[in-house]
This record gives structure tokens, C-alpha cells and sequence, in this order.
């Protein structure tokens, strides 16, 4: 049976971060345990930071990032209006530039309301 690409984005995220621990020290494992506390519920709820990820991931072009994000989104209970909002911020910051990660930003959400 072929996997999806949800399926395969997170078994390979899974693989390479087992492969980075294995060779990490304090530091980097240090870095790794700050960059998931701060996704936490706080002040700010966990679903919010996560949309504030989203977005940040969208400007910078990191496609790895925005799936990982988009992942988060859907399990916290995201809705189309919601990240379609969080989206053009993104855009509006980002520029043109973001346009492809735009693009499958919303496939990729797409791909994860038909499987879920």
C-alpha cells in the first residue's frame, strides 16, 4: 500500500531526528527541548503558537517547516478561516516570494482534512 505524503513527511521527519540525536550534545539537544517548550500552552494557547509557527515558516520558505506546522494546525483544531487568515498575513509579509510555499501550504491542508 503507497503512503501519502502526510505519512511519509512524518516518518522521515522521524528518521532524520533520531539520526541528528544520535550525534547531538548538550547543546544541540538543548535547542531541541527549548524549540518544543515553546510551543506549550502558556499565555498564548498551543493552537495560536502554532499558527504564529505557521506563519514564520511560510516567510522564511521552509517547506519541512510549514508541513510540520500545518500538522500541528490540524490536530489543535485549526479551521479553513483561520489558517486561510493566518495564510495572508504570511503573505502579506512574505511577499510574491511565498507564493509556492502559499500554494502548498493549502494542498498539503487539503491532503490532511481528506485523511483525517
Amino acid at each position: 500500500m503507497k503512503k501519502n505524503s502526510i505519512e511519509q513527511f512524518k516518518e522521515e521527519r522521524d528518521k532524520l531526528n533520531q539520526i541528528v540525536m544520535k550525534y547531538s550534545g548538550k547543546n544541540i539537544k538543548r535547542f531541541y527541548s527549548l524549540d518544543m517548550a515553546v510551543y506549550n500552552e502558556g499565555k498564548l494557547s498551543k493552537k495560536t503558537k502554532e499558527l504564529i509557527g505557521l506563519v514564520s515558516s511560510l516567510v522564511l520558505r521552509c517547506e519541512d517547516c510549514v508541513k510540520y506546522h500545518l500538522n500541528q494546525c490540524f490536530d489543535e483544531g485549526v479551521t479553513n478561516d483561520e489558517l486561510e487568515e493566518a495564510l495572508a498575513i504570511g503573505l502579506i509579509i512574505g511577499g510574491s516570494i511565498v507564493i509556492p510555499e502559499f500554494r502548498n501550504a493549502f494542498s498539503y491542508w487539503d491532503e490532511l482534512k481528506e485523511i483525517k
